[in-house]
Order: C-alpha cells, then sequence, then structure tokens
C-alpha cells in the first residue's frame, strides 16, 4: 500500500495503456511516460506495438459477445485468458524496446467489450444499465505485479450515463485549440467524435459514437473476400456507388438520427444489421457493396455533424484516427462530405500515432485515476454526475 501511496504523488510515471477494441484483431499496448496530471498532463511515447490475438480468438469472443450463442463457461474463462494474452503483450513490447518491466509504474486497460447494455431495462423492480469488459484488471496486476486500472465504464454507468466515449476527456486535456474549433473523430469498429469548441471548457465538450465505423466493412470483407478488412480501401475504390442500396441503409439505420449522448456497438451494427441487406441486394458485385458502405460510413459520421454538432460549432479541423485512418477511400468519402471549409486530416499530423492513440488515452486515464481526477464528461456520456473511473488492482 505504501508502493501505492508513493506512486500517486509521482510527477513523472512510466504507464502501459492497452486497448482492445471491437475490431478484435489484437491488443494495441502503449508505453507512455506521462508527466502531470489534469490539463497539465504532457505525454511521450516511447514505444507502441500491436500483438495479434491467437488465431480462432476473434469467432470465438464473437460467438460469446452474442446472446444467442453464447455460454457463460466460456465468458468466465475469457475473463481470465485475456490477462494472460494482455501479459504476453506488455512483455514482447517491453523486449522490443529493452524495457525492464519493474520500471513500469502503471497499466491502464480497458479490457475487451463481450457486451454493451447501457439503456436502462426494468429487472426485478430496478432499471438496470450494463457493460461488461472481461479481462480482469485484477488478474493483470497480479501477473505483471505492477498496479493496474481497469473496468473504466462501469462508474459511469452505474450515474445513469452511456459509459461510453471516454476518449473525450484525453482528448480535450490534449487537443484543446484556443484558436481552432476542432474534431477528434476516431474510427474503430465503431466512429466516434470529440468536439472542442475553442471558447468553451472541459464541461461543455461533446462527445457521442457516430454510427459505424470500420465494422461493417470489416463483415463484408470477410464474408466476400475472407479477408479481415479492406486494406487502404482498395476494394471500395475499385467498386461504384449503389445509390439504391445507400438509400436503404440510410433509412434502416435508426442510431444516426438518435439524439446524443449515445453509444453503439455489435449489438446494433452486427451479422444482424446486414443479413436482410445481403438477402436484398444479392446481386450488386461485391465491390460495389464495399464501396457504398464505405461512403455510408463517412456519410453517417457527417450526418451526426451537421444535425446534432454544426449549429453549436463549426469545425475548422478535422482530425481522424484508429483503423479507419489508413483507409483512404474512407478518407476521400470524409473530405467530400465535409467540403472545402474543414480540414480533414489524419492526427499523426499533430504528433500522435493514429494507430497508438486509445491505448495511449487508457495509460492516461489511468494517471487521471491514481491522481484522483473525475474523467468522465456527463455532457458526453449522459452520465448524472463526475466521477473518477476505474477499478485501482494492486
Amino acid at each position: 500500500m505504501l508502493k501505492f501511496v508513493e506512486l500517486t504523488k509521482k510527477e513523472k510515471k512510466i504507464v502501459v495503456g492497452l486497448m482492445s477494441g471491437t475490431s478484435l484483431d489484437g491488443v494495441d499496448v502503449a508505453l507512455v511516460e506521462i508527466t502531470g496530471n489534469g490539463t497539465n498532463t504532457k505525454i511521450d511515447l516511447i514505444g507502441f506495438i500491436e500483438y495479434p490475438f491467437p488465431e480462432g480468438l476473434k469467432s470465438f469472443v464473437l460467438k460469446n459477445s452474442v446472446k444467442d450463442t453464447s455460454n457463460v463457461e466460456d465468458i468466465c474463462r475469457l475473463n481470465f485468458l485475456f490477462p494472460q494474452i494482455y501479459f504476453d503483450a506488455v512483455k514482447t513490447l517491453c523486449e522490443k524496446l529493452k524495457f525492464d518491466m519493474a520500471d513500469i509504474d502503471l497499466i491502464g486497460s480497458h479490457g475487451q467489450t463481450i457486451h454493451h447494455l447501457p439503456q436502462k431495462e426494468k429487472m426485478f423492480g430496478y432499471g438496470v444499465g450494463s457493460t461488461l469488459q472481461i479481462g480482469d484488471p485484477s488478474a493483470l496486476a497480479k501477473l505483471t505485479g505492477v498496479t493496474t486500472v481497469g473496468d473504466f465504464r462501469t462508474a459511469d454507468i452505474a450515474f445513469g450515463g452511456q459509459g461510453a466515449p471516454l476518449v473525450p476527456y484525453f482528448d480535450y486535456i490534449l487537443f484543446h485549440s484556443n484558436d481552432l474549433n476542432r474534431a477528434l473523430l476516431n474510427i474503430g469498429g465503431i466512429s466516434n467524435f470529440t468536439i472542442l469548441n475553442k471558447d468553451k471548457t472541459q464541461a461543455d465538450v461533446l462527445a457521442f459514437d457516430t454510427g459505424p465505423g470500420n465494422m461493417i466493412v470489416d463483415l463484408l470483407m470477410r464474408i466476400f473476400y475472407q479477408k479481415e478488412f479492406d486494406a487502404n480501401g482498395d476494394i471500395a475504390k475499385s467498386g461504384k456507388f449503389n445509390e439504391e442500396l445507400f438509400n436503404t441503409l440510410v433509412l434502416r439505420d435508426n442510431f444516426i438520427e438518435k439524439e446524443p449522448p449515445k453509444s453503439t456497438g455489435r449489438e446494433y451494427y452486427g451479422e444482424e444489421f446486414l443479413e436482410p441487406l445481403l438477402k436484398e441486394y444479392k446481386n450488386i458485385p461485391n465491390e460495389d457493396f464495399i464501396n457504398t458502405v464505405t461512403n455510408f460510413t463517412a456519410y453517417s459520421i457527417f450526418r451526426n455533424y451537421e444535425k446534432f454538432v454544426k449549429d453549436e460549432t463549426e469545425i475548422d479541423e478535422l482530425f481522424v484516427s484508429g483503423g479507419g485512418a489508413r483507409n483512404l477511400s474512407l478518407l476521400e468519402s470524409l473530405k467530400k462530405y465535409f467540403g472545402n471549409d474543414v480540414q480533414v486530416k489524419v492526427i499523426d499530423e499533430i504528433g500522435i500515432s493514429s494507430d497508438a492513440k486509445e491505448a495511449i488515452c487508457f495509460a492516461v486515464l489511468a494517471n487521471e485515476t491514481v491522481c484522483g481526477n473525475h474523467s468522465n464528461i456527463p455532457r458526453t456520456t449522459g452520465a448524472s454526475e463526475s466521477t473518477i473511473l476505474g477499478k485501482i488492482c494492486l
């Protein structure tokens, strides 16, 4: 316990951030030197890797993320499997960097979302919103010997929030500008953005999930081509836009038009979303399907901006991160929708790795937790109050 008290007082900490998201390709591992906390935070990325999951784990987790095919024994075991994978991932990064694991002060682990049900449902007379991130942080703390913070979403949901998005706090303390209105767009499996108005404070930050990111395109790539994703957006680029399919997507996607705060996941944009479209439009060439869905993904982001953001904040810059930042067809579609008044850039242009951003975020959030800082933003999550996030596991 004395070691933890000393940790909270350190001005500089070496922190590992771990993020495994809805794409389920592997875990992102960032080793970061963090100085200070809150709006005084400074970060220096020491190293980053994408550590792949074992073959077959992706489909196994997907099976256990759906109520019709999940199994309580599988989920119980997965909860203890993930810390072992994360431990190996941290060791691998340290070996690559020739960095002594004993010098790590803190780990921030998002865990692997298995199910996300933030909307309250009546249960035995109580209203219950819930989320489940497996990969128990206590097990990871014991394996690594490093104090670990995990389960960041739970506290926000306890106060009636969506438990997401959590990145906006990180976005504000690192990227807020006094001169320009900025949007930080992360395109993982789901797309979400943070709106940073140059004249407003942290409490005014607006952020929410906009809809699909890579998820629908990735599903189609597996069905059509037995590939995990559309590398560089090449398949989309080779196809043609199908207006009828696009209009059907717009009509069927109720999430896009939903008022924030809002969050979503595989529960909405999974196979059930795609199945009727694949049956109805089975004669459309595969590459045209990919092209149209890629365009729709960009449209869904722009539509949310136009409907829920623009009246309050007209953005000057849009910085893109996540796997979608490598999809050139998606970037081109975003530039088309946002037009010449908005500079669409990959976040690497301001010194943050687009691949590493979310892993760095959870390193920073862990630091905020041990420093006793509130790091949810109620306006973005819908929580009744701000609070310290995460469980600290010694």
